[in-house]
């Protein structure tokens, strides 16, 4: 028998004032807020992706109090029946509603976050009025109209403790290493204690999902998941209106939401496929077709050249960078300042790798779809 569940929050309310819907730590101990079977249908309220901490009304300077510590409030975990080790988890995204409490989203560029923090460093938010299903608008961004397509930023099952350990570990190596990544933190962490103090954060997407922030997860998509403990203990958050395919600033525009999904067990296919990180599918366009496919566009490119000259031969990141910053500059000749072309770039530009065959020097694009502008 198919059974309905509705997973509730409340979306007023931080969650450390309701600890008991969900969490912003990834660890197996976390107690399950719910049991589904396969096949049912679940309809999951979340939060939006930095905990409530702005509102309507907030400025450019309340995003500069933002605390990180906070991000990715996320509902769950959910038990899902039968799920175990070595299975393919299958989540069904049927719908997803936008903030049907404010119809309100909004675009934060918060200093020392973000794919061009160090061009950036000043706060700056947009916020938008999401008009239902249809698109969103800003008086921040005039002559700007970003189309409904919605997805779910983060969607991810618990890691099992050897995982954890093993994530925990290659992760304080690149820290060792000079590189970027956040270790565990008890501070602000839900829930806390000896979870919070060793929980994995939320930012980085792994093996069992989480922030992955693919904007091809609309309604209608499949994603696919390796599982790692008994009952999956799906959590999902972080529901974004729409996003480019880069989210360059490090939000999207964000929102508070209910995800509609149905989940399917596929039993020892992880194992038996090798599968280690997400997949995913989708029947259709998965936004309409001249957002999915732009029917007209402009477009950057980048190589791994920097300003100077220099040849950073294959650097795909540098490849990237360029070509953002040379979309900023031609948004600028378009009557946007910076931070507004930076939050258009964010919320509809997409990043495509083009080619990584012509050595040394990797090409990739930065697509802007015209019809956004009105």
């Amino acid at each position: 028998m198919v059974r309905y569940h509705h997973v509730t929050v409340d979306a007023h309310q931080p969650l450390s004032e309701q600890s008991d819907r969900g969490h912003n730590r990834w660890h197996e101990a976390i107690t399950p807020i719910a049991e589904v079977d396969p096949g049912d249908t679940v309809s999951i309220e979340t939060l939006d992706a930095i905990d409530g901490q702005l509102a309507p009304g907030s400025t450019h300077e309340d995003v500069a109090s933002v605390d990180l510590n906070r991000v990715h409030p996320l509902t769950g975990p959910i038990t899902v029946n039968g799920a175990e080790p070595g299975d393919l988890l299958e989540i069904k995204l049927l719908d997803i509603e936008a903030d049907p409490w404010d119809n309100w989203g909004f675009t934060a560029q918060v200093p020392n976050f973000g794919f061009l923090s160090d061009l950036f460093p000043d706060p700056y938010l947009v916020n938008w009025e999401l008009l239902d299903d249809y698109y969103a608008e800003s008086l921040q961004i005039p002559g700007v109209r970003i189309p409904y397509s919605p997805f779910a930023g983060i969607m991810g099952l618990a890691p099992s403790t050897s995982l954890r350990e093993t994530t925990t570990a290659r992760e304080q190596a690149l820290i060792d290493q000079g590189g970027t990544c956040l270790p565990p933190d008890v501070t602000g962490a839900i829930p806390g204690g000896e979870i919070g103090s060793q929980g994995l954060r939320t930012i980085p997407p792994r093996e069992t999902g989480g922030n992955i922030d693919i904007k091809q997860l609309t309604p209608g998509s499949s994603l696919f998941l390796p599982v790692h403990q008994p009952g999956a203990l799906f959590s999902t958050g972080d529901v974004h209106y729409a996003q480019g395919d880069c989210e360059a600033c490090g939000t999207a525009i964000e929102m508070r939401s209910v995800v509609h999904l149905r989940f399917r067990v596929h039993k020892g296919v992880a194992e038996s496929r090798n599968i280690r990180f997400p997949q995913f599918s989708h029947d259709d366009y998965f936004s309409s077709s001249e957002m999915a496919v732009p029917r007209r566009f402009y477009a950057t490119t980048g190589m791994p050249i920097h300003p100077d000259g220099r040849n950073d031969g294959e650097n795909l990141t540098l490849a990237a960078r360029n070509a953002l910053i040379s979309m900023i500059d031609h948004l600028e000749t378009r009557g946007y300042d910076r931070q507004q072309a930076y939050a258009i770039c964010s919320v509809a530009v997409d990043l495509k790798v083009s080619q990584v065959v012509d050595v040394p020097n990797f090409i990739v694009s930065a697509i802007l779809p015209l019809d956004i502008f009105i």
